[in-house]
């Protein structure tokens, strides 16, 4: 739920909104002096989405970049970390997991006002709706398959072999995410409150398991629209907005991804209520279990928690847009079409945990 991609599809750009222009010149200079090959001129222009960092098509007569930063104005603690969502890329590069090629991170704030990084262009289909309909029945599985693969890849990583070692807290992922998006969701009083994002708190602290087991590489955001796949073929060649990566639990990340599988799709890219044998598309419980096979997972008991925790990950971030939007710093223009599900989806966070065991 983070940002947009990394496409040249050219109808998702746009002239640069007037709040998020900065000095294009300065950007030539520093990229003349930090990226390789670099000729100007360039011309800028803005992706049509980004509900979280700005995102910016960067063209000059011989290359095309993406430029992602930081929203201006007050940000809360820890978020909007471009530069982490850089050097994860950059490590993960040498990986089988897709990613783009990072040119360079600009820390210097000074530059075009806030920080930022640039990175590879890559050429691609990204598939805003979850059933694939721009895809045959009979290659559907392909992609279901590429995205299962594709997610097990990650998680099968080990950190240290790629210096990700440090790149979060080995344990307690799911308790730093819990106590984190409580204290974001209480402190930001100009986004209200809920009184079903209230109980999930309080349940979410109390079920959450106590044994996270080993600590992977984990996307965070790892969603269908998140993915840029071949031009032709069902096969991945980029995974995007990795703002929200770290070191976590492996199953909780894949219970997000697999979230489609009960979300509506007029809130985000999901299959609730979709035809799924008319789709020629995998059952919940067989995707889980080819994830399974994949990562070796021998207990996924803790599924349908994790779920509800991914449901209360969503809802929260939802706030924290509908929180930017009443401080005027909203990234996108559709911040408040998608604010408004808000009440929707904390109500379907909420059956999530009784699903899972919260009573009633």
């Amino acid at each position: 739920m983070t940002d947009l991609a990394s496409t040249a599809d050219s109808t998702d750009v746009i002239p640069i909104r007037e709040h998020q222009r900065f000095d294009e010149t300065s950007l030539a200079q520093w990229m003349s002096a930090n990226v390789d090959g670099h000729e100007g001129p360039i011309r800028v222009q803005q992706f049509r989405g980004g509900q979280s960092n700005p995102t910016y098509l960067v063209s000059t007569p011989t290359k095309s970049y993406v430029l992602r930063r930081q929203p201006t104005g007050p940000l809360l603690k820890g978020a909007h970390a471009v530069d982490r969502e850089a050097y994860v890329q950059t490590m993960l590069g040498e990986t089988q997991v897709p990613v783009a090629r990072i040119y360079g991170t600009c820390r210097d704030p000074d530059v075009i006002g806030t920080m930022f990084y640039l990175m590879e262009l890559v050429e691609g289909r990204i598939f805003w709706d979850a059933t694939f309909p721009d895809v045959s029945t009979a290659d559907r599985p392909a992609y279901f398959q590429a995205m299962n693969a594709t997610i097990a890849n990650l998680h099968g990583v080990d950190p240290d072999s790629i210096g990700l070692g440090d790149f979060g807290r080995p344990t307690g992922y799911v308790e730093r995410q819990i106590k984190r998006l409580s204290a974001q969701y209480v402190a930001d009083l100009g986004a209200g409150r809920d009184p079903n994002m209230d109980r999930l708190i309080a349940w979410l602290e109390h079920a959450r398991p106590r044994n996270e087991g080993r600590a992977a590489v984990v996307h965070g955001d790892y969603r269908c629209d998140n993915l840029i796949f071949h031009p032709t073929e069902p096969r991945i060649v980029a995974v995007l907005d990795w703002e929200l990566a770290t070191l976590g639990h492996p199953l909780a990340d894949f219970a997000y991804h697999a979230m489609m599988y009960r979300m509506p799709s007029h809130i985000v890219a999901g299959l609730a209520g979709a035809d799924l044998a008319g789709l020629n598309v995998p059952s919940e419980q067989e995707y889980l279990e080819l994830y399974c096979e994949r990562t070796g997972l021998s207990d996924s008991s803790d599924y349908n928690f994790f779920v509800a925790f991914s449901f209360f990950r969503v809802a929260a971030i939802i706030h924290g847009i509908k929180g930017r939007l009443v401080r005027g710093n909203a990234a996108s223009p559709d911040a408040a079409e998608r604010v408004k599900a808000l009440p929707e989806l904390a109500e379907l966070a909420w059956e999530q945990a009784r699903r899972a065991g919260a009573p009633a």
